[in-house]
């Protein structure tokens, strides 16, 4: 009898352990099923409607425009394990390519190149040539002897930074705090203050080739739309056409486990589920010892809440329904993590997004001329903002669904408990509408024409068909302070046939928040499984030890 794999969830880790079965381990793709809540996850991108019928607890009043949870960006260099797998994939859009071709391709066409990537009132935009120019990094001695030394420290020796936040590690220097380095760093990679200095010091090495560059973010590389309908539906479908089983509207609510004399082995048996789409009927799912478990130990945008242009959000308390099912089955061996280090503490992971629609290019035209660059290039940050305030223009359209008229565009608040500057509330109470009046006026802050954007607002307020607001109490959890051993390995020790594929796995050296992450962990689940050895895996560049990289970030260190 055929062996067989059952993935509980669809987001891209677990589609990146499908295809690794396909391509590497032979298998046909009537061997594998997939369990998910909704389809579009992390990496989402949809008309807002489509939201209003899949797994939500808010029913939104108006469902015009377009919704993206957020947006991760790739990386041409890091990102090997992506890359080299969805060179087996073929686009959608141009069949004859691979979606590696067609990102690299798109991407190549259009580089990114942000020349407005930090402002604030007195500044403007900060790339004035003068000591706020944010091409420096303002550290002085003691900050970089601190993160030189963090950076330094060797991965034996990661225990060291157990449960230490980046605030505790930089205790002696707070300067460190308000330079241009960690205003952009925090808001590029979602770092917070009291996050995990054991994360930093992994993404100051995995990452150390961006660090030249992280004020004009040249080496992010963009997908031609958003990377739910360029990543997600090309591999989505291409799993289908091969035969693998989609069953979605399935939360998974337990695990069995074979009862084994001392506990030491991890044999799951089965696993209880609720249709989520009818009654929550309970139903159950027969697992054969022999065949492979791939579980999703968590996933950021778990107990998301919506709202829309006049109608405020309403937060959804829900402990991550992921997370529960990771808690349940830790709760049977003594060495599987310890989920509420990351989904215990919103105040460590929360925060929230916002996606504006207009039915025309006017507003647009007004980020552009304001922060002088075309749609593609931006991620601009408003250093002074209460609510720590950046907002994303991609290039259009980001929705294979926009129409010419309309452009779409999101934004992102790093502190949503926080008043707004212009609104006196937390940015969490607000509507679509009143968040878009803080846009509003920090670009305002930064338009130094006669006729501002101020003189504008209620013309393009009009404009506007929606605002969607979306609170993620564990947007930021994967960089929760931790200690070695709060995340479980990949494939725990004595484990027959679990694994976890999320950014909430354990493996060693590679960083999170990063799809590179996700797929590198179905790469080793499969390959762990299947008897491959780990020497055949993708290899991963080491810039951390090329001393011409090293050369040019001690250089930016010092400008």
């Amino acid at each position: 009898m055929a062996q067989h794999a059952y993935m509980i969830g669809t987001g891209i880790g677990n589609l990146a352990a499908g295809l690794y079965l396909i391509r590497d381990g032979g298998w046909n793709g009537d061997q594998i099923t997939m369990y998910g809540l909704e389809t579009h996850g992390a990496n989402d991108g949809a008309p807002t409607a489509d939201y209003t019928n899949e797994y939500s607890n808010q029913a939104l009043a108006n469902t015009k425009g377009y919704l993206a949870k957020g947006g991760r960006m790739l990386n041409e260099e890091t990102y090997e394990n992506l890359w080299d797998l969805m060179r087996f994939v073929p686009s959608l859009d141009h069949p004859e390519k691979s979606v590696t071709e067609e990102i690299l391709d798109f991407d190549h066409a259009h580089p990114t190149h942000d020349v407005a990537r930090l402002m604030d009132k007195v500044n403007g935009i900060r790339n004035k040539g003068d000591q706020n120019d944010y091409s420096h990094m303002q550290f002085n001695n003691l900050d970089r002897v601190l993160l030189t030394k963090l950076m330094m420290m060797p991965e034996s020796k990661e225990a060291k930074l157990n449960d230490i936040g980046i605030d505790d590690w930089f205790a002696d220097s707070p300067h460190f705090f308000t330079t241009n380095f960690w205003y952009m760093w925090q808001t590029t990679f979602a770092f917070k203050r009291q996050s995990s200095a054991m994360e930093l010091r992994r993404y100051m090495n995995r990452m150390i080739l961006e660090f030249s560059r992280i004020n004009t973010l040249e080496g992010v590389t963009r997908t031609p739309y958003n990377q739910y309908e360029s990543l997600i539906l090309p591999m989505r479908k291409f799993l289908s056409d091969h035969g693998v089983t989609f069953v979605n509207n399935r939360k998974i609510t337990a695990l069995t486990f074979k009862d084994t004399p001392l506990r030491d082995d991890i044999i799951v048996t089965g696993f209880d589920y609720e249709e989520v789409d009818n009654a929550n009927k309970p139903g159950h799912q027969d697992v054969d010892e022999h065949d492979f478990v791939f579980d999703t130990n968590g996933s950021i945008t778990d107990s998301s809440s919506y709202g829309d242009m006049d109608t405020p959000l309403v937060e959804n308390h829900e402990y991550a329904p992921s997370a529960q099912l990771w808690k349940q089955a830790a709760g049977h061996f003594y060495d599987l993590g310890h989920p509420d280090k990351f989904f215990n503490d919103r105040q460590q992971s929360e925060w929230m997004s916002f996606t504006v629609t207009n039915d025309n290019h006017d507003l647009l035209n007004e980020i552009t001329r304001i922060t002088q660059q075309q749609p593609g290039n931006a991620l601009n940050t408003w250093v002074d903002s209460t609510g720590l305030m950046s907002i994303v223009v991609h290039h259009q359209p980001h929705f294979h669904a926009q129409k010419e008229n309309e452009t779409v565009f999101w934004g992102y608040v790093m502190y949503p408990r926080r008043h707004g500057d212009y609104v006196d509330k937390e940015y969490i109470k607000m509507t679509g509408r009143e968040i878009l009046t803080e846009v509003l006026g920090h670009l305002n802050e930064v338009d130094d024409s006669r006729d501002s954007i101020a003189n504008r607002t209620d013309e393009l307020m009009a404009t506007t068909v929606n605002v969607i607001p979306v609170y993620m109490p564990y947007a930021s959890a994967l960089f929760n302070r931790r200690a070695v051993g709060d995340r479980p390995l990949v494939v725990p020790k004595h484990s027959h046939n679990l694994a976890f594929i999320s950014q909430f796995a354990e493996m060693p050296f590679d960083m999170v928040f990063t799809e590179q992450y996700s797929f590198r962990c179905a790469q080793l689940a499969v390959y762990t499984f299947l008897g491959i050895p780990e020497t055949e895996m993708t290899p991963m560049h080491h810039y951390e030890k090329s001393p011409k990289v090293m050369a040019r970030a001690t250089k930016t260190m010092f400008r």
